[in-house]
């Protein structure tokens, strides 16, 4: 589990960071088109991905993830503190 929050530095404006918190307990929804193409890690916490078909992936404090092409339909916090995530990507161009 990662100890300090990311630090992201002078990041490009050619990037979006966006920044999520869940509440243990918390179940939410994704929207691919806000996570298309995002780098995320998880910052602290655990999560628990729900795919299609009723597969399932657990997700700890510093693992990165890459949700384009197959996101889940919602992600959970099973834990007992809050999760963190930061997802990084571009921003539209055009």
């Amino acid at each position: 589990m990662m100890d300090d929050p990311l630090s992201l530095g002078a990041l490009s404006p050619a990037f979006r960071v966006l920044r999520v918190e869940l509440e243990p307990g918390c179940l939410t929804t994704v929207d691919e088109a806000a996570w298309r193409a995002a780098i995320v890690v998880v910052e602290q916490g655990v999560i628990e991905a729900d795919y299609p078909g009723g597969g399932r992936l657990v997700f700890r404090g510093g693992d990165l993830l890459w949700f384009d092409g197959a996101p889940p339909l919602a992600v959970r916090n099973p834990g007992p503190e809050p999760v963190r995530l930061v997802a990084i990507s571009r921003r539209d161009t055009g």
